[in-house]
């Protein structure tokens, strides 16, 4: 099982909770396993066509996944995930 650390602009969509439990081998299992637990979040970091939007950031222990293997990077048992939409302003 891994950990997936929700940030706070998500925390509404998971019922406020900050750390969700999930299993999967890649990212984007852990991903699907999250969307199945708390659907809304599913809404808020995909698009129609079911990429993850641009503004969505993914650290896998601290490292980014777009460096990595995206999507099909490996994720071992207690393995930690964060996922940071990027925030506009000025």
């Amino acid at each position: 099982m891994s950990t997936v650390r929700i940030p706070p602009v998500l925390r509404q969509s998971t019922g406020g909770e900050r750390t969700v439990t999930v299993s999967g081998a890649t990212v984007g299992e852990v991903l699907d396993s999250l969307y199945e637990q708390h659907p809304a979040v599913r809404a808020q970091l995909q698009t129609p066509e079911g990429d993850l939007h641009k503004f969505v950031n993914v650290y896998l222990n601290d490292e980014d996944v777009r460096l990595l293997s995206w999507l099909d990077t490996e994720v071992a048992d207690g393995d930690t995930l964060m996922i940071l939409p990027a925030m506009a302003g000025g």
